[in-house]
């Protein structure tokens, strides 16, 4: 589970070798077997003890902004990318098979996109049926002009982000067109989100952006190496490569929160430029994220949790450059 400290002036320290968090007269008690991480988003005290006892039970602590973006994170010093996995990545970005990689990664993406519009018409009308299945044909023929591009990544990138972004649009449209009227959105918004929708999206990736990093540090593989997007002083550009093929997850959640009638004006705070998501909208979000990640399917030939995916993922590429490189 991820343990959320969102209340001000909230303190986390150890009782009788467990998480405490205490809020005013409250108190509550949580073992450090069942927490894997710990987001901080708001104004609150964490002693050093409390800091120790999640490093030996390699929970990784993290500090979220207002947008749910990772400011950064405290984990064992033990973690971090091996020298001959580094260099491989380096090599992937000037050769044929780091294009294969980023080409396998964005069908992968557009794959889920059109699974997630198939599920979503299940049970629809016949008119919103047809609407979602002229998203998908479209979707599909981009994919396979994805699948024809060949050459270095450097000849390949502003025509695969150029493919990349029409399917995202066709994508969000459909999603938009499936929303009640109120919450409907004309395009996706960012820092800060023009709307409720792309709201509550920015804050799911920001914490899969959390995810997708710690996932790539535990096997080995350096997330500020990538191939698609350019590296840069404090990018983390692969994270930027390789969440894509997990963003769906956070994109039913959220339809999942207006399908179900879970949303409220109520949960979204007006800021210059757009909402951000407050205090309660956060508390229902991460809940939702939470039950979902614990949920178990079949992936790869195995049943396996949703939240295990990224690093058995992260495991077989580390695996795969190695063995590529012998």
């Amino acid at each position: 589970m991820q343990l959320i400290i969102n209340t001000y002036g909230s303190y986390l320290h150890v009782k009788q070798s467990s998480f405490e968090i205490k809020v005013e007269s409250e108190k509550k008690r949580i073992s450090a077997k069942k927490v894997d991480s710990i987001l901080i988003t708001t104004g609150s005290a964490i002693s050093s003890d409390a800091v120790k006892l999640a490093l030996e039970n390699n929970i990784e602590i993290q500090f979220l902004d207002q947008f749910g973006r990772s400011m950064g994170k405290v984990w064992h010093s033990k973690l971090g990318s091996t020298t001959y996995i580094r260099r491989r990545q380096l090599e992937l970005a000037d050769n044929e098979e780091g294009s294969d990689l980023i080409k396998e990664i964005m069908v992968e993406k557009t794959e889920n996109m059109i699974k997630h519009l198939y599920d979503l018409g299940i049970k629809r009308s016949q008119n919103k049926q047809d609407y979602l299945f002229e998203k998908i044909e479209e979707m599909e023929e981009l994919k396979e002009k994805i699948n024809k591009l060949t050459g270095p990544i450097e000849i390949m990138r502003s025509t695969l982000m150029g493919y990349e972004g029409n399917i995202a649009r066709k994508y969000f449209k459909a999603l938009s067109y499936l929303l009640p009227d109120r919450y409907k959105f004309k395009k996706r918004s960012f820092q800060p989100a023009e709307d409720e929708f792309n709201c509550l999206l920015n804050y799911g990736y920001g914490v899969l952006y959390g995810k997708v990093e710690k996932a790539l540090i535990i096997a080995g593989l350096d997330p500020y190496v990538g191939i698609l997007h350019t590296d840069g002083y404090n990018k983390k550009s692969f994270v930027y490569d390789f969440i894509e093929s997990y963003r769906h997850h956070i994109d039913r959640i959220v339809m999942k929160l207006f399908s179900r009638k879970k949303v409220r004006k109520s949960y979204f705070d007006e800021i210059k430029g757009g909402l951000t998501l407050n205090k309660t909208g956060k508390e229902i979000l991460i809940t939702e994220l939470n039950e979902y990640f614990e949920q178990s399917t079949y992936y790869k030939g195995r049943q396996i949790k949703i939240n295990n995916i990224i690093q058995f993922d992260c495991h077989q590429l580390a695996n795969h450059i190695i063995e590529e490189g012998d």
